[in-house]
């Protein structure tokens, strides 16, 4: 790919893998990875379990550095920066959304919410003033003042949602994001998730086994041994 098209995507790798070592065992886990996501793309990944799916997500995102191959965020690579500069990057340009909320059990929905901000250095009004807007947006007007113990799993994970989006990302990486919800809460989810794609403009990339959720998506990758393939 040619570097005008890597700044022109949000997120692109090229030729990634990954191999683990545990003393003389060594796991290829993946190999030869290619993948662009476009501004506003929504993107979904499938595969066997153990194939790989958050591995690359962790590569993707910054949060593993990749055996080969090299990453690209808004046309800056990863995987020549050190680990503060790619925790600025990804703080500045990137999203992430789990399968678990990870909500900090202390802290209300708003503060919550608000955090992301406030590490980027935004001040504590403006920072509460965009997390209770978003999760006025997700539905969640009535629970800023609640705690993740006292919220539903549904509401947990709208909060989680809320968390990503606060910085106005380019990007949202989620991994199995409605893998613990009932399908009634489950579908919802995915409603919000399509919504905040269309009104923010934010690009989707997810990992999940729920085909339902894939097929909602631009596009669906299915992650093999060698590589990716289109559905």
């Amino acid at each position: 790919m040619s570097d005008r098209n890597i700044d022109q995507s949000v997120l692109h790798c090229q030729s990634l893998g990954k191999t683990f070592n545990e003393g003389s065992l060594k796991t290829d886990v993946l190999h030869n990875i290619n993948l662009t996501i476009h501004p506003g793309e929504r993107v979904a990944i499938i595969g066997a379990s153990g194939s790989g799916k958050s591995t690359l997500l962790h590569l993707l995102g910054g949060l593993d550095t990749p055996t080969q191959g090299e990453v690209w965020l808004n046309g800056e690579s990863l995987t020549k920066l050190n680990t503060t500069q790619r925790g600025h990057l990804r703080n500045q340009f990137l999203g992430f959304v789990y399968q678990f909320h990870h909500l900090l059990p202390e802290f209300t929905a708003l503060e919550n919410v608000s955090m992301p901000l406030l590490i980027r250095g935004t001040s504590t009004r403006k920072a509460t003033e965009a997390a209770q807007s978003l999760l006025e947006k997700v539905g969640l007007s009535h629970r800023l003042k609640h705690k993740p113990g006292e919220l539903s799993g549904g509401e947990r994970q709208r909060a989680a949602f809320a968390r990503a989006l606060v910085t106005k990302p380019q990007c949202v990486l989620a991994d199995e994001p409605t893998g613990n919800l009932d399908t009634k809460i489950a579908g919802q989810v995915y409603e919000l998730m399509l919504q905040l794609n269309q009104e923010m403009g934010t690009s989707f990339l997810i990992v999940t086994h729920d085909l339902k959720l894939a097929e909602k998506m631009d596009r669906v990758l299915v992650l093999e041994s060698d590589g990716l393939k289109k559905q």
